[in-house]
């Protein structure tokens, strides 16, 4: 099943005139990182070690830009972004899911510095929201230096539920967690702060919840009613 995909477009390793463009994008991102912030942050730690020590650097400025929503004066790090294609040769990445079980697939034909660039340049085109949450990602993988698999995931993730049902049905998962029926069709902003309520009470400590998972139940249930309240009056 696929989970997220970037598809970067490039000259050839050979070419001297550097460009680069984006083609053929999945980037899910609820909730945060969602699979498309992992599969960027996963680029990025995969080629990152392709580059010197002077060059990553400016990778990380760059991302703080991005994330900043700073514009980018082109060309920038040896290579020009574009939106024209023509000529150009490409490279497709993808996370891919299996069950409880994922994996990243790179079909990578350009340079690692090019593949990495792709990912940046991808986090451009998301809402500014969204790049500020996911720049810290992005860092996550340039700084990785283990096997790209399961770890690497944690890695990225950080202190983020990573639950294959939340990031992949994240308003069924945000049901569940607060104690809705699974079919139901629709809920109330109402709705929700009761049953948030009713959870909460069940699980603080202070009324005698577990505690030690107080703190990562608490956590789930903030971002479930944070699901399902988004665009509710």
């Amino acid at each position: 099943m696929l989970l997220a995909e970037l598809e970067v477009w490039h000259t050839r390793p050979a070419v001297p005139t550097r460009r680069i463009s984006l083609g053929h994008l999945v980037l899910p991102v609820e909730p945060p990182p969602g699979f498309g912030g992992l599969l960027l942050g996963a680029v990025a730690a995969a080629h990152a070690r392709d580059l010197d020590d002077d060059l990553l650097l400016d990778v990380h400025r760059l991302v703080d830009q991005v994330g900043r929503g700073e514009r980018i004066v082109q060309p920038r790090l040896r290579h020009r972004f574009q939106v024209d294609r023509h000529g150009l040769s490409h490279s497709v990445h993808r996370m891919i899911g299996d069950g409880d079980d994922l994996e990243f697939a790179f079909e990578t034909t350009g340079t690692g510095l090019a593949q990495v660039l792709g990912a940046v340049y991808a986090l451009e085109r998301l809402d500014l929201d969204v790049r500020r949450s996911l720049a810290p990602v992005l860092h996550a993988g340039l700084r990785w230096r283990g096997p790209i698999g399961p770890a690497l995931v944690a890695h990225l993730a950080g202190g983020q539920a990573l639950a294959l049902t939340q990031l992949a049905d994240p308003r069924g998962w945000a049901l569940d967690v607060l104690g809705f029926p699974a079919d139901v069709a629709h809920v109330s902003k109402r709705d929700v702060t009761a049953h948030y309520r009713k959870r909460l009470r069940a699980v603080h400590p202070d009324h005698g919840g577990d505690t030690s998972t107080a703190s990562r139940s608490i956590e789930e249930l903030n971002e479930a009613r944070r699901i399902l309240t988004i665009g509710l009056s």
